[in-house]
């Protein structure tokens, strides 16, 4: 068994997604040459080669809109199914009980789970509380971060709904939040509170990171997000944005002009999305997506996220961002190709991280996987996976199955 982390000089014969077969060298954390296979220098250490030899190389996943705080919660919480309201009201209830060590154990869990499946780079939302304790989230998830540290990356953002205080606020990020966030749209009064929320990250000098618009037939803040933030330089980002694919065209593409202007980030939650919205209408039932092909076509940053898993805003998820871009394409109608983009490349622009993959000075962050072709991991999201954070090999796994021989296989190819 390889002890890990494992340092890492030479991934040999492994599959791009154009399907060339390549060895990849490393010089630390940064990808210093990428050759046809069996043509780079062999390290003098065995253990400083990963021969991926019947794998796909791909850059790594990067989740940009998670919620490690409330992550394996639905089993202790058991909520009624439902719409975001119900969600809502269930995790305020349940959130009354918690304390820094039960928060930072489920994250720590989701976390690694994630980081066995590909994803080395996560931004966690984490609520700020009501009542006397309000940083239990924080205070756990700064915990776990540094827990973490060398494994994966790991940024959060202050989660802070409309009766949230602008001192706890700020108290999370003396702790070491990272950006703000928020949810103006279900704010009594949705101007007001995302104009609150831009002026703590104003004072503050950091970014933000908003829930926007998560609804299929409310307000709609996105124009007016993007008209304050216009010209920023840190890093600006709207989660959800449902309420973009339920408007009308013209409506539509006015908005998206406006977020393409503005260089807001647009973050795709397809799975969470598309188990809250729509429960209203039992007919015709209207999906909730935000407008992924004209963010697209319009030249947007886009990433796409897994958001809740197993909490009462998503019962279930697999802690794989291949299920992510699969969700893109069925219900996205992406491309593959734009689909795996999405929740790579993608998600690290929107996260302002440093290109990675497989080109001479990118970040060796990668996901290799035993499979033939983008198509192939994408559709079956096969077991047998290395995973690769800052030129270390951080976590593998290997796979065996058996399945009985078909008794008709020899008639069968008999009679063809």
């Amino acid at each position: 068994m390889t002890t890990l982390p494992q340092s890492l000089v030479l991934l040999s014969g492994a599959t791009l997604p154009d399907g060339s077969t390549v060895d990849v060298t490393l010089d630390g954390d940064t990808v210093a040459a990428v050759v046809p296979a069996g043509s780079a220098a062999v390290p003098a250490e065995p253990e400083q080669t990963l021969d991926l030899t019947g794998h796909l190389l791909l850059t790594a996943p990067a989740e940009p809109h998670g919620h490690l705080d409330k992550a394996l919660s639905w089993e202790a919480i058991r909520p009624p199914m439902g719409d975001l309201g119900l969600a809502i009201a269930s995790w305020r209830e349940y959130a009354r009980t918690m304390t820094v060590e039960d928060i930072a154990t489920r994250a720590r869990t989701q976390a690694l789970r994630m980081l066995g499946q590909g994803t080395t780079s996560i931004r966690t939302h984490v609520d700020i509380l009501l009542g006397d304790e309000p940083l239990r989230g924080a205070t756990a998830l700064v915990q776990v971060r540094e827990e973490l540290r060398g494994l994966l990356d790991l940024e959060l953002v202050a989660l802070a709904g409309p009766d949230v205080p602008d001192a706890d606020i700020e108290a999370a990020i003396d702790l070491g939040v990272d950006l703000v966030g928020g949810s103006p749209h279900l704010a009594p009064n949705p101007s007001a509170d995302l104009q609150r929320l831009l002026a703590i990250a104003v004072r503050r000098g950091i970014g933000v990171d908003l829930h926007t618009d998560e609804s299929l037939a409310g307000a709609v803040t996105l124009g007016e997000f993007a008209e304050t933030v216009t010209g920023w330089t840190v890093p600006v980002s709207a989660g959800h944005c449902v309420r973009l694919g339920s408007v009308d065209e013209a409506t539509r593409d006015e908005l998206v002009t406006a977020v393409t202007r503005a260089d807001i980030g647009v973050i795709a939650n397809p799975i969470t999305n598309l188990y809250l919205q729509g429960w209203q209408d039992p007919v015709s039932t209207p999906r909730g997506l935000t407008a992924v092909r004209a963010l697209l076509d319009a030249g947007a940053r886009f990433a796409a996220g897994a958001d809740n898993v197993r909490d009462p805003f998503n019962p279930l998820g697999r802690s794989d961002a291949l299920e992510t871009a699969m969700l893109l394409v069925t219900a996205g109608h992406l491309t593959i190709d734009e689909a795996y983009t999405a929740v790579s490349s993608g998600a690290r622009d929107v996260m302002a991280l440093p290109v990675a993959g497989a080109t001479v000075g990118a970040k060796a962050e990668f996901l290799a996987i035993r499979g033939s072709s983008l198509a192939d991991v994408t559709a079956n999201a096969p077991a047998d996976r290395f995973v690769i954070h800052r030129g270390r090999l951080v976590a593998a796994s290997r796979v065996s199955s058996e399945i009985a021989e078909p008794a008709l296989l020899p008639t069968l190819t008999e009679t063809r």
